[in-house]
């Protein structure tokens, strides 16, 4: 059996908020381009609007994302994930096909069948991981926020374009909003 490309394992327990984890196809940096970030946040307002999940964190980096939610419905995070996976995929392919054909056998994937395709996203459905407390929920958007520091893309959180942390800290819903005030508060001691 080929490990990677298993399927892992959702455990959707209502009440959970979720850590999820997804890559950009063989770690191509497809999120350094300011485009398909806009995208990115185009949909996941969108779908945020629809009220379906609590949006307490996010972070795009140019390999990978990560997003902090609190499912309504235990069971939506697949469909909430191939949603917006999709869009944004389908939207950069398009573009790739009109504007940067060349760039396109980067993200070429041919199949032991011999079909041939095109990968905006990693194959599978990423991390996936439930958060038990409020420490960890805190601990996850404060490492969403420090990313592009460990990555030596910027010096401050602040000075990274593409996250919660400004959204957070200026209390504006900018670039998109989040939802602050159903963040269970850590309690101090």
């Amino acid at each position: 059996m080929n490990l990677s490309h298993q399927h892992r394992q959702r455990y959707a327990i209502e009440g959970h908020a979720r850590y999820l984890t997804f890559s950009c196809f063989h770690n191509i940096p497809m999120l350094k381009s300011n485009r398909c970030c806009q995208w990115f946040l185009s949909k996941l307002a969108e779908l945020h609007a629809e009220q379906t999940f609590e949006l307490w964190g996010w972070v795009l980096m140019p390999t990978h994302v990560h997003l902090l939610i609190l499912p309504h419905k235990a069971d939506m995070v697949s469909e909430f994930l191939n949603r917006l996976k999709k869009s944004i995929a389908n939207r950069a392919l398009n573009w790739l096909q009109k504007n940067a054909p060349d760039f396109l056998v980067r993200l070429s994937d041919k199949r032991s069948c011999g079909k041939q395709t095109y990968h905006f996203w990693q194959r599978g459905g990423g991390h996936d991981r439930n958060i038990y407390s409020t420490e960890e929920l805190h601990e996850k958007i404060r490492y969403i926020h420090a990313n592009p520091i460990r990555a030596g893309l910027v010096a401050q959180a602040g000075d990274w374009e593409w996250s919660s942390y400004q959204t957070w800290e200026t209390g504006k819903d900018i670039p998109i909003s989040i939802d602050r005030d159903s963040l269970p508060p850590l309690m101090r001691m």
